[in-house]
């Protein structure tokens, strides 16, 4: 039965926060006029925490939600946890329709595994009149899981209307909002619901459903951290959440792998029991919901697991956001606000599933309150109309006769309002048809410095006066191109990073998009490259999915990052190792002393560099596919990046500060301002000592585009 005001509050209190949501069918869609997601001041199933003060915290939260908003006279919908509830669907043979109930209650009896009087239970008929058969859908829970959810709500005089099992309200939920994937009675999605202690995970047909409870879920994580790194559990659940952006990421997610397999593993038993079950059903997608699910890394670990792709959710495409509603706020809510969407469209009468466990004698007392609340409303508007029927009806006959002349004045009005109203609408179309084409005129003009900017990010993050203050006069002479002032400083004390060639490749795919294999070398200076050969190449690699996914009646994922693969080469004199040179590109382990940052750790740290918000962030530079450094002593006779120093024969009666070497003569590269060496010098008296002076590399990154363009619709038709 649908919500009697056509509005309808949806409660579900979990461990780590309450979530409310509030929707209406007043504009004729389902729309959202409020919402909350109010987080407990403790996780509810955290360590020392004890059954009266969850209760307490449970209550605090409550107490926020009701001063905020009047829940008096709204119909509120809970939900309860998938523990100890049971959900079947049975065929009954064929009797009539008077009949039903009575057959109903006897298979309850002989299929519910609890005692009839433990529990809450309701049923649901799932076929039609016409249908041949009679499939009715059996639900129960038992008696203390309503009561404990019911409790905190009569403390604080909240009446529920309805009480749902949460998966109930996931089905609700995907079978409305996401009625675009079940085209076939023989498909299957499942959703899952990756909770603070549990996983609730469904299998969702047309017109059926099947649940399963595993007992995994965020808290395994974090407490799969605090014993790997001897932690309390709260101090452990505060470095999950951080651990994308920990220097110690990696350990962390070492530290949960083997929870990431148990939960794969529970999914994937789960799944070939249900496939065993049901042998003509193939499952096409899973949809991931819950805290749980923005854990980095599991969703790709779930599907390589069970091979089925993993989706989730962003936005819920059938839901309108009112006005007075924050709809970035909102979007931030999307994966907790699973079951409480489900749960709304139940008391707006748009859900799939109607089965109300309310306990029976307050769903009878609801009824008969509000029944004779509207009986006494009824009789007194019906009285009330009937006199001010008989009594308008006398007096709009005594004034129409008296006001002929005005309602020629109002129709005169009316025809100059109307002609008015034209001529603005004429001339308001002429306007947008200019503001079209000035628009368009100055479209070609849209992002041209983009590329710049990305030049000059690197070149911010290079050593220089800010970056390296202790060394500002070596870049002061430089500028100038003072060769002395340069030769002041000892050439392996300098800290300097020389540019010689940066490549820079827009691409509308960042994750999938290769580096291009590029030979810079002396010996050979045509750039050859193996791979992609420019962006086009991108966009027919996806254009090609997109035919072999429509061939096969599948669907792909448009969503992706769009961005820049950098290609930077150049050489240092800086220091007499590879890990010298290494310190001014990517030093390990000073994420805390902004003096020893490298070039990779400002750009990590670009809108600190700039002082604003940069428009771009380096893109995950723990996977090789995206970030490489490759560094190389300056050597002539292997391959050193075109543009390294300057190739000369000549006698040096002193190479440097860093050889002692006497009448050396050989082909050599110097640097352009100073003449000192940069290559590797072989003493020609003794052919076998070599003396290493500058080093080259090569850096490869990405950089993702914050605020790119949407990329244009991929057309296969």
């Amino acid at each position: 039965m649908a919500a009697v005001t056509g509005t309808v509050w949806a409660i579900d209190i979990g461990n780590n926060s309450l979530k409310a949501l509030c929707m209406s069918t007043e504009r004729g869609v389902a729309e959202v006029i409020g919402f909350e997601n109010i987080q407990h001041g403790k996780i509810l199933s955290g360590s020392n925490v004890t059954e009266d003060e969850k209760e307490e915290l449970i209550a605090l939260s409550l107490r926020e939600l009701v001063t905020k908003y009047d829940l008096s006279m709204e119909e509120i919908v809970v939900s309860v946890p998938s523990q100890n509830s049971f959900v079947r669907f049975v065929n009954l043979p064929p009797v009539e329709a008077k009949r039903i109930p009575e057959m109903v209650k006897f298979e309850a009896v002989q299929q519910i595994p609890f005692g009839i009087n433990e529990v809450q239970w309701d049923w649901q008929l799932m076929t039609g009149p016409d249908s041949p058969e009679i499939k009715v859908g059996l639900f129960a829970i038992k008696n203390e899981i309503v009561n404990a959810a019911l409790n905190p709500l009569s403390r604080e005089e909240i009446d529920a209307s309805y009480v749902q099992i949460a998966p109930m309200a996931l089905y609700n939920y995907l079978l409305y909002d996401r009625s675009d994937l079940f085209t076939s009675e023989n498909e299957a999605v499942v959703i899952i619901n990756v909770g603070a202690e549990n996983t609730d995970l469904v299998v969702c047909t047309k017109s059926t459903v099947w649940q399963r409870c595993i007992l995994l879920g965020g808290n395994n994580f974090t407490q799969a951290i605090a014993d790997t790194f001897k932690l309390n559990f709260n101090k452990a659940e505060k470095l999950k959440r951080t651990a994308p952006m920990s220097k110690y990421a990696r350990q962390v997610f070492q530290a949960m792998r083997p929870v990431f397999t148990d939960l794969a593993s529970e999914v994937q038993r789960s799944l070939g029991f249900y496939n065993s079950a049901n042998p003509n059903m193939r499952v096409k997608k899973i949809i991931a919901m819950g805290g749980g699910a923005r854990l980095r890394g599991l969703l790709k670990y779930l599907q390589q697991t069970v091979q089925i792709p993993v989706e989730r959710p962003d936005t819920f495409k059938k839901l309108a956001v009112s006005q007075g509603v924050s709809q970035a706020k909102f979007h931030e809510n999307i994966n907790d606000f699973g079951i409480v969407y489900g749960l709304a469209l139940q008391g707006l009468g748009m859900g799939k599933i109607e089965s109300n466990l309310l306990p029976r004698n307050i769903a009878r007392s609801k009824e008969w309150a509000t029944k004779g609340r509207y009986f006494i409303i009824a009789a007194c508007l019906l009285l009330v109309v009937s006199v001010m029927s008989f009594g308008r009806t006398f007096w709009d006959k005594m004034q129409y006769g008296k006001h002929s002349s005005d309602r020629r004045t109002a129709k005169n009005i009316i025809d100059r309002h109307k002609t008015s109203k034209d001529d603005y609408y004429g001339i308001k179309k002429e306007i947008d048809n200019l503001k079209t084409s000035e628009e368009n005129e100055f479209a070609v003009l849209d992002y041209r410095d983009i590329v710049m900017k990305v030049i000059e990010t690197v070149n911010a993050a290079l050593p220089n006066e800010k970056n390296n203050p202790k060394q500002a006069e070596l870049y002061r002479a430089f500028a100038r191109g003072d060769k002395a002032g340069v030769l002041a400083f000892n050439r392996n004390d300098r800290k300097q990073l020389f540019i010689t060639n940066m490549v820079i490749r827009f691409t509308t795919d960042l994750e999938n998009a290769k580096f291009q294999t590029i030979d810079f070398s002396q010996k050979d200076s045509s750039m050859s490259r193996s791979g992609d050969s420019s962006a086009q190449f991108d966009a027919e690699r996806r254009r090609m999915e997109y035919e072999t996914a429509k061939r096969l009646g599948e669907t792909i994922d448009t969503e992706t990052d769009s961005g820049f693969l950098i290609t930077i080469t150049g050489y240092s004199p800086y220091g007499e190792t590879v890990a010298d040179v290494r310190s001014l590109l990517d030093p390990s382990e000073v994420e805390n002393d902004r003096e020893k940052w490298g070039l990779i750790n400002r750009l990590e740290h670009m809108d600190e560099l700039f002082d604003v918000n940069c428009p771009f962030k380096l893109y995950d530079r723990i996977d090789q596919e995206h970030y490489v450094l490759n560094i190389e002593a300056v050597d002539t006779s292997t391959a050193v990046p075109v543009g390294t120093g300057e190739e000369k024969e000549k006698t040096y009666p002193s190479l440097s500060s860093r050889t002692t070497i006497q009448n050396i003569s050989n082909s050599t590269l110097i640097d352009p301002l100073t003449g000192e060496p940069i290559s590797v010098i072989v003493d020609e008296n003794d052919k076998n000592k070599k003396y290493i002076n500058d080093h080259w590399f090569i850096l490869k990154m990405k950089f993702l585009w914050k605020d790119a363009p949407e990329p244009p619709a991929m057309n296969i038709d």
